[in-house]
């Protein structure tokens, strides 16, 4: 797997903004089968920036009813990864 299959797309929302700002930590959504190791050289290799941390949440899809038939919603993996001070992530600037 490379590492533009890795990291599937940033996450905007007001805590990812929130941390972002505030403690240096950016919020991705990363394919199901990656782990720290892979995050945190997908970072480096995309980014050019040297990770600190990388934390990861999986999230379980939710039962979801439409009409008389169940459903679900889809399962995720987010990464939180922490930067040193000072770094950033340049896709964010503009957001």
């Amino acid at each position: 797997m490379n590492s533009n299959e890795i990291l599937i797309r940033p996450v905007l929302t007001e805590k990812a903004t929130f941390l972002r700002d505030k403690l240096n930590k950016y919020v991705f959504i990363v394919h199901k089968d990656a782990d720290k190791i892979s995050i945190k050289r997908a970072v480096k290799e995309i980014f050019n920036v040297e990770p600190v941390c990388v934390n990861i949440i999986n999230r379980k899809g939710k039962e979801k009813r439409v009409r008389y038939k169940y459903g679900y919603t889809p399962s995720i993996k987010k990464a939180i990864i922490t930067l040193k001070k000072g770094d950033k992530i340049g896709i964010f600037e503009g957001v």
